[in-house]
Protein backbone atom coordinates (compact mmCIF):
# COMPACT_ATOMS: atom_id res chain seq x y z
CA UNK A 1 0.00 0.00 0.00
CA UNK A 2 3.02 2.48 1.02
CA UNK A 3 3.94 1.86 -2.57
CA UNK A 4 0.79 2.52 -4.16
CA UNK A 5 0.35 -0.44 -6.03
CA UNK A 6 -2.70 -1.99 -3.92
CA UNK A 7 -6.38 -0.69 -4.42
CA UNK A 8 -4.85 1.96 -6.87
CA UNK A 9 -4.81 3.40 -3.38
CA UNK A 10 -1.74 5.30 -4.10
CA UNK A 11 -3.14 8.20 -5.78
CA UNK A 12 -5.80 9.41 -3.21
CA UNK A 13 -3.43 8.90 -0.45
CA UNK A 14 -0.45 10.67 -2.46
CA UNK A 15 2.15 8.15 -1.34
CA UNK A 16 4.96 9.49 -3.53
CA UNK A 17 5.14 12.30 -0.96
CA UNK A 18 6.16 10.37 1.95
CA UNK A 19 9.82 9.70 0.25
CA UNK A 20 10.86 7.92 3.57
CA UNK A 21 8.08 5.57 4.05
CA UNK A 22 8.94 4.74 0.03
CA UNK A 23 12.46 4.21 1.06
CA UNK A 24 11.72 1.71 3.77
CA UNK A 25 9.11 0.06 1.87
CA UNK A 26 11.40 -0.45 -1.15
CA UNK A 27 14.06 -1.83 1.09
CA UNK A 28 11.47 -4.22 2.89
CA UNK A 29 10.27 -5.35 -0.32
CA UNK A 30 13.52 -6.65 -1.43
CA UNK A 31 13.84 -9.10 1.64
CA UNK A 32 14.38 -12.55 0.77
CA UNK A 33 11.61 -13.31 3.45
CA UNK A 34 9.16 -11.00 2.42
CA UNK A 35 9.95 -12.34 -1.09
CA UNK A 36 8.96 -16.07 -0.57
CA UNK A 37 5.74 -14.50 1.54
CA UNK A 38 4.51 -12.60 -1.30
CA UNK A 39 4.16 -16.23 -3.29
CA UNK A 40 2.64 -17.95 -0.69
CA UNK A 41 -1.00 -18.35 -1.45
CA UNK A 42 -0.64 -16.58 -4.40
CA UNK A 43 -3.07 -17.51 -7.64
CA UNK A 44 -2.52 -14.33 -9.70
CA UNK A 45 0.42 -13.48 -11.55
CA UNK A 46 3.30 -14.98 -12.98
CA UNK A 47 3.67 -18.79 -12.57
CA UNK A 48 6.75 -18.68 -10.75
CA UNK A 49 5.88 -16.20 -8.85
CA UNK A 50 3.03 -18.25 -7.43
CA UNK A 51 2.74 -20.75 -4.82
CA UNK A 52 -0.94 -22.37 -4.21
CA UNK A 53 -0.51 -24.43 -1.28
CA UNK A 54 2.58 -24.68 1.26
CA UNK A 55 3.68 -27.62 3.02
CA UNK A 56 6.99 -27.30 3.99
CA UNK A 57 9.86 -24.50 3.87
CA UNK A 58 11.51 -26.51 0.77
CA UNK A 59 8.13 -25.40 -1.08
CA UNK A 60 9.49 -22.12 -1.58
CA UNK A 61 12.66 -23.43 -3.19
Amino acid sequence: MALGDLYEAGEFLQVESYTHVQRWAKAIRVRPAVERGRRVNRLWGEPEEQLRERHDASDLD
